[in-house]
């Protein structure tokens, strides 16, 4: 009788009603509340620097924007001195812009360079799309580089001849990451799967190239590339100096990314390889439909990381005589005019690296989290 009359009371009684979280404790308030004010101290300081940078943005809009000066008629930059570091001269960026993205290419052909950078950029954007990701892609990269070859060289369809000397600014930055990169990944995973490889001599032959690259800086390497390899060239040979310096950024990059490769190879659980081997795949197979794919997705981070890295490396350039954007935008405030606005210069130069590492570094987030998803539970 006692169980009946429990049994009717449960059943009587009202149902819970679900409760949300107080807003103190979600949203953004509550992330406030858990990282910027969970204590005094914590308190404090967010304060002191929240007032810190409120500051800086306040004097960096009125240097910048308020009190800059945005032209000045026939390189009379006194209009600009007499403001006296109150605010900032973007004539000299209005002067100078074609200087800094285009070197000294010719003036009346900058149209060429400019839509080579927009091929490039096309060509970056097509590549992160996965719908685009085929065997037909690498067609596509074939013809938009040939394309671009032959605007900046010309003496094709009518196009002036341009040698490679008057190449320089952003374009120049542009082709020495690009080729770099797409040369330098495959070559890594081919030497990361050296390094791994059962047979003595393919071993040790890349244990020495990524042991020997990595142990000097890229300088060296492009003043070998510049100075010294043209004394072992047969008399009369000449090679390009803007390949040379290629040569020498794939090589680079070559080694560093063979090392993030063949560390996603060594995370691989050894579980993977032995089921590919237990579906009876031959080594090419088991390698490129099951082991490198898993390995490369573990590596992202890293990878992009690299890439970033060595996007901006390629200012280094400037040692052998070549005029990309970082080097061109310095060059440019070398006119007696100019002398004492290189923060406007460098602060646009920085602005361009940023946009596109920033971008690659966004789409190896988002790349990441696809790639990944199936891992969330």
């Amino acid at each position: 009788m006692s169980d009946i009359t429990l049994g009717t009371a449960v059943a009587a009684a009202p149902e819970a009603v679900p409760r949300t979280a107080p807003l103190s404790q979600i949203g953004l308030v509550g992330w406030l509340r858990a990282n910027l004010f969970s204590s005094w101290i914590n308190s404090a300081v967010t304060l002191l620097v929240l007032y810190f940078v409120v500051r800086w943005a306040i004097g960096f809009v009125e240097w910048g924007v308020i009190n800059a000066v945005w032209s000045v008629p026939n390189n009379q930059t006194q209009v600009c001195r007499d403001l006296k570091g109150t605010g900032a001269c973007w004539a000299v960026i209005t002067e100078k812009h074609r200087f800094i993205l285009f070197g000294t290419y010719p003036y009346e052909e900058h149209w060429r360079p400019a839509l080579c950078v927009l091929l490039f950029v096309g060509l970056y954007i097509v590549s992160a799309m996965r719908r685009f990701w085929r065997k037909e892609l690498a067609l596509v990269w074939i013809g938009v580089l040939t394309l671009i070859g032959a605007l900046m060289w010309g003496g094709v369809f009518g196009l002036s001849y341009v040698p490679q000397e008057r190449w320089g600014g952003l374009v120049i930055t542009l082709i020495l990451a690009t080729f770099g990169l797409a040369f330098a990944f495959p070559l890594a995973i081919m030497v990361a799967l050296g390094r791994r490889s059962s047979l003595p001599a393919i071993k040790a032959l890349c244990v020495v190239y990524v042991e020997l690259i990595r142990g000097v800086p890229l300088i060296s390497l492009l003043f070998m590339a510049s100075v010294m390899f043209p004394l072992f060239l047969p008399e009369g040979m000449n090679i390009d100096k803007l390949l040379r310096a290629q040569i020498a950024i794939i090589l680079f990059a070559g080694a560093y990314l063979a090392e993030v490769v063949r560390g996603g190879l060594q995370a691989l659980p050894k579980g993977q390889y032995e089921a590919a081997d237990a579906l009876g795949l031959s080594y090419w197979q088991k390698t490129g439909f099951i082991i490198l794919p898993q390995a490369l997705r573990l590596v992202i981070p890293p990878l992009v990381n690299t890439f970033i890295g060595f996007f901006k490396d390629t200012s280094l350039v400037l040692i052998i005589g070549i005029f990309d954007l970082l080097t061109a935008g310095k060059t440019a405030i070398i006119e007696p005019a100019w002398q004492g606005f290189g923060v406007e210069v460098y602060l646009t130069v920085g602005a361009i690296y940023f946009v596109f590492c920033f971008a690659m570094s966004k789409y190896s987030q988002g790349l990441e989290a696809e790639l990944n998803r199936h891992r969330v539970r």
